[in-house]
């Protein structure tokens, strides 16, 4: 996935629509089978199946009552959230934009506990139900009637199909820099409307995942909705746009001072509320919320410390300042994750061709010290997952965690491959960023650098650049031989991101590491499937199988910490995100 949207984007969660306890179904059986729930946190692998068949089935099968309505307490005060970044700056997220203002067609709701702590489920957002075909190539999605755009016109299904086919038709390729948008434009086969409240998605390949890449759990809200516009690429309609933004999520754009400051306002007409008929109000408890840039993380902290401030990101140094004012951190599990990835390795002239090369370096890797002495201990850093697989992810189990640290192993693998100590290997080149999000993302890397250099007798560099500009050149061989070192966010289901990015075949992967038909094979066989233990099962070979060729690297993932300002009373985030989720459960005191 992107980004340079890490917390511009976070304002995309805070003001997405969020979702309904509506029962839903599962994915396709030998006939189109209807849809209306699927379950996207599967019980680990290792698990008894007859429990996860049972907790399957009283979710499914059990549709949970409507709660009575509960009229909702709008406090009158003014949530203040402080950004280290905006990203892109645009409003699109065909431009790694934010999702700000919008609802999604899939939204996201915990499951009450049944399967697990944190669990998420997918429910119906803007789509009321979605059904696939047999053959798993087509998605069809039923639409919402009633749905509101900020300006009162109603979300028809031209907005729903011109934003899809925006985000991701084969002709965005050339326009997208969101790479999830990007991976599901390449294996886009069509997308037409099929009925008076219907839309439909063709792809080239089964698409298990559709459902979660539609959802505000996705790593880039591809399924958020926008007003039609003449054409689907047009620079000036695309900035006027940018100017004059308009979505149909819970709070809508009121000011906006580019570089600077937005100002939001409460949706009262957002759709998601008794008197439309579903089971609670997702609409949110305070009136306004005014986003402020302020890049520089004292000047949050002093904000939060004098009650200007209600939210910001906060490193974990800063911990004590944030509780001196009143404050306290909130911690949102698995929110990012590390990335460390090889470009070019496909080449036999890089040393990262040989796959006992790439083990030593992951070997090498201290994960403990940079847990226990740069981030401070288990409250950000764990060391778990195996970079798109985090623990609340399909697919995960234990094995797949970081490669435990074992000089001896690496030394000799290094030497094995024809380098020992180091010799004849070249200079290694680290690239990485100042990330807003991921707490100390360069001297992670350093951290890396020195061990390689102590322990493997590498010269290794480690280059701190612009996020877009290394972004950009990763599209090219410029940085083939090299290992990127950065941070992504976390998701339930990151397959559609293996099939994109590090699993594509050669032709279309931007990384050139292998043309391997047995890795293909595997990525096939993960993408047929579509039975939830089934297909966790088939993720998780794959996941085991990449993790062992070592073309990417984890140290683990990192709970982010976010200050949160006195004047707050509740704030309960969703797991796997990286933004201010669930806003309907901010009050104010």
């Amino acid at each position: 996935m992107p980004r340079n949207r890490v917390f511009w984007v976070f304002t995309a969660g805070l003001l997405l629509a969020l979702a309904s306890i509506i029962s839903c179904g599962d994915g396709a059986t030998s006939v189109p089978v209807e849809v209306t729930r699927e379950v996207v946190r599967e019980v680990p692998v290792e698990r008894t199946v007859e429990v996860v068949k049972e907790v399957v089935k009283l979710v499914v099968a059990t549709p949970t009552p409507a709660p009575s309505p509960v009229v909702t307490t709008v406090s009158p005060g003014k949530v203040t959230v402080m950004a280290g970044s905006f990203g892109s700056g645009r409003f699109s997220y065909a431009y790694s934009g934010t999702g700000a203002m919008y609802s999604t067609l899939v939204q996201a709701v915990p499951i009450s506990r049944l399967i697990s702590d944190g669990a998420v489920e997918l429910a119906p957002g803007v789509a009321t139900n979605w059904k696939v075909s047999s053959d798993g190539l087509t998605w069809t999605l039923t639409l919402r009637e009633g749905v509101k755009f900020h300006d009162g016109t109603d979300v028809t299904p031209e907005d729903v199909l011109w934003s899809l086919r925006h985000t991701m038709a084969p002709e965005a390729v050339d326009y997208l820099t969101d790479g999830l948008s990007m991976a599901h434009a390449r294996i886009m086969d069509g997308m037409e409307q099929t009925g008076p409240n219907e839309i439909s998605i063709t792809t080239t390949v089964p698409a298990p995942h559709m459902a979660n890449t539609l959802s505000e759990l996705a790593s880039a809200w591809i399924g958020s909705i926008a007003p039609k516009r003449a054409a689907f690429h047009d620079v000036d309609a695309e900035a006027a746009y940018d100017l004059k933004p308009i979505g149909a999520g819970p709070m809508k754009l009121v000011t906006h001072v580019p570089g600077y400051s937005m100002a939001f306002e409460r949706f009262a007409d957002y759709y998601y509320q008794p008197k439309n008929g579903l089971p609670s109000d997702r609409r949110v408890n305070f009136e306004t919320l005014d986003l402020l840039l302020v890049p520089e993380e004292a000047t949050r902290v002093a904000a939060l410390r004098a009650n200007e401030a209600d939210f910001a990101p906060v490193s974990l140094a800063l911990r004590s300042q944030v509780e001196a004012g009143g404050g306290r951190l909130i911690f949102v599990p698995e929110g990012l994750y590390s990335w460390i990835y090889w470009q070019g390795c496909v080449n036999p002239d890089f040393p990262c061709h040989d796959k006992g090369v790439r083990q030593a370096l992951a070997y090498a890797i201290d994960k403990e010290l940079m847990k226990d002495r740069l981030y401070g201990g288990d409250d950000v850093m764990a060391i778990k997952g195996w970079i798109y697989s985090t623990p609340s992810s399909v697919g995960y189990t234990p094995d797949m965690d970081p490669y435990p640290f074992d000089p001896d192993k690496a030394r000799q693998l290094l030497a094995d491959a024809g380098y020992p100590g180091g010799e004849g290997f070249g200079k290694l080149v680290i690239n990485t960023w100042v990330s807003q999000a991921f707490p100390l993302l360069p001297e992670s890397a350093q951290v890396a650098a020195d061990l390689w250099e102590t322990e493997l007798g590498l010269d290794v560099e480690v280059r701190v650049g612009d996020e877009a500009n290394i972004r950009k050149l990763r599209q090219t061989d410029a940085l083939y031989g090299q290992i990127t070192w950065r941070e992504n966010e976390a998701s339930i289901d990151g397959l559609a991101s293996v099939m994109g990015d590090t699993n594509a075949p050669l032709d279309k992967n931007r990384y050139k590491n292998h043309d391997r038909a047995e890795l293909y094979a595997l990525n096939d066989q993960a993408a047929s499937v579509f039975d939830p233990v089934e297909r966790e099962q088939a993720i998780n070979n794959l996941y085991r199988r990449l993790r062992e060729e070592a073309y990417d690297m984890s140290i683990g993932y990192v709970n982010i910490p976010w200050g949160v300002g006195p004047n707050i009373l509740t704030w309960e985030p969703y797991p796997v995100t990286d933004y201010l989720s669930a806003p309907h459960t901010i009050t104010l005191k």
